[in-house]
Formats: structure tokens, C-alpha cells, sequence
């Protein structure tokens, strides 16, 4: 008989002047993470002390400022702070890059996408409606190399072919754009 899960339990702990989200479950090692937003996490089997957990993070400090430094530089730290102005000017630059992306893959593809949508989105990078064939494209993607635009697009015209994230999808995505995964990994 399985053993029922237990929750997670969550606290924060002061290293120095750091806050570190502590989260207790059950893994066999401690993780420690930056998150996006700049904030630092840990996970830790609920045996391990909170002095054992400071040490750790006062011991891996270097690379957590290190981390730390990296996402208040990335596109998505600029993006959270940006203006109307600049949103506007991802948009006309998106907006200017896509129709000719779409016009190129479409027929390699063997798809027709519908109306396509620009919008500046936190936790997207696209999103189809097989049905419609509506593609939207987050302008945010004018913050990273073309090649990701190019991916973004490839994979939402992918959608008209599969609807999910599922083997055949990747299997597509695989015989139209075989460094996907590279391409995806510039967006994380």
C-alpha cells in the first residue's frame, strides 16, 4: 500500500541578509534555486536543520549572487520593469517580424494559420486555437535572438498539425526544426 503524501511545508529562513524560501519534502538532497523573480529558494529533506541549510547557503553565496546578477540582466527582468513606450515598440518590431515567418514556414509545413495576435504575456511565449487556427505571439520574443521568434512561431503553426506537447508534436517539431530544443532552451 502507498504512503499517503505528506504536504510541503514552507518557511523563510534569514541567512545574513539573505530571505531564503525554505520548502521541506521529500527529495534526498538539498536544491537550492534562484527563481526569475531574483528570490532564493530551497528544498530539503524535513530531516535537515535549518543551521545545516544556512551553512549550505552561506557556502554557495558566490553563485547565488552570481544567479542573481543573470536575472536581474535577463530580457525577463527587463521586460517586468518596462514601459508602455517599449512594450509598444516590441509589438511594431514582432508584428513587423511574424507575418513573414509564417508566410515562409506555412507552405513547408502544409498549414494555414488564421488571425494572429500580439500581446505582451508573463508566462507565454505563444498560444493557437487549432480550431480557428488564431496564433498569438508574445511581443516580449523581441527581447531575445530571432532564432526564438522563428521557434515560437514554427511551434504554435505546429499546433494546426497536433494539438498537444505530446510525441507526434515533438516528432514535428523534430522533422521541421531539429535544434527546437536548443532554440527553447535561449527562452529560459
Amino acid at each position: 500500500m502507498a504512503r499517503a503524501a505528506r504536504p510541503a511545508a514552507t518557511s523563510v529562513l534569514r541567512v545574513d541578509d539573505l530571505d531564503v524560501e525554505v520548502t521541506r519534502k521529500r527529495v534526498k538532497n538539498v536544491n537550492l534555486r534562484v527563481r526569475p523573480d531574483g528570490t532564493v529558494a530551497v528544498s530539503a529533506p524535513p530531516r535537515i536543520t535549518d543551521a545545516f541549510i544556512a551553512a549550505f547557503v552561506r557556502d554557495k553565496r558566490a553563485w547565488v549572487e552570481a544567479r542573481r546578477r543573470d536575472v536581474a540582466d535577463s530580457p525577463r527582468a527587463l521586460a517586468a520593469a518596462a514601459s508602455p513606450d517599449e512594450v509598444a515598440a516590441w509589438k511594431a518590431v514582432v508584428a513587423a517580424c511574424v507575418p513573414a515567418l509564417i508566410e515562409a514556414w506555412e507552405p513547408i509545413m502544409g498549414v494555414r494559420a488564421g488571425k494572429v495576435a500580439y500581446r505582451n504575456m508573463t508566462s507565454r511565449w505563444g498560444s493557437c486555437q487549432p480550431a480557428t487556427g488564431r496564433i498569438c505571439i508574445n511581443v516580449r520574443l523581441a527581447l531575445y535572438p530571432p532564432e526564438c521568434l522563428e521557434y515560437v512561431v514554427v511551434h504554435e503553426l505546429c499546433h494546426l498539425i497536433e494539438r498537444g506537447h505530446g510525441p507526434r508534436f515533438q516528432a514535428a517539431m523534430d522533422a521541421f526544426m531539429p535544434d527546437w530544443r536548443e532554440r527553447r532552451a535561449k527562452l529560459r
